[in-house]
């Protein structure tokens, strides 16, 4: 039931920034880990970033550490991911998804329940 609704997308140069959104649904959001999936053309759906449900918890792929930094304001329903120093590799269709249970390991799609639209991101060189 929970539905999730993301925003921020665009077309920016390398070394650039952009602010994804993704807005959600229902009484409980606080209580969802949340978590940002990337997929490129031609590549599979790969984890980005990941945040608890309280926000205490942080994860990151490494491919992004340092660059990017996932966020939520629980008050308003929202989790944010700035993404800094944007690659042109960075390219690709981004995805905010939300699990149903507290995850122990965070990057795997499968264990994400509810997924935005996507936005897409593309970086020029």
């Amino acid at each position: 039931q929970v539905q999730l609704v993301e925003s921020g997308g665009g077309l920016v140069q390398a070394g650039g920034s952009l602010r994804l959104s993704c807005a959600g649904s229902g009484r409980t959001f606080s209580t969802y880990p949340m978590g940002w999936f990337r997929q490129a053309p031609g590549k599979e759906r790969e984890f980005v970033a990941a945040i608890s449900g309280r926000g205490s918890g942080l994860f990151y792929d490494d491919s992004v550490r340092g660059r990017f930094t996932i966020s939520r304001d629980n008050a308003n329903n929202t989790v944010y991911l700035q993404m800094d120093k944007l690659k042109p590799t960075d390219t690709a269709v981004y995805y905010c998804a939300a699990s149903d249970r507290t995850l122990y390991y965070q990057g795997s799609p499968y264990d994400y329940h509810y997924w935005g639209q996507g936005a897409q991101v593309t970086v020029s060189s």
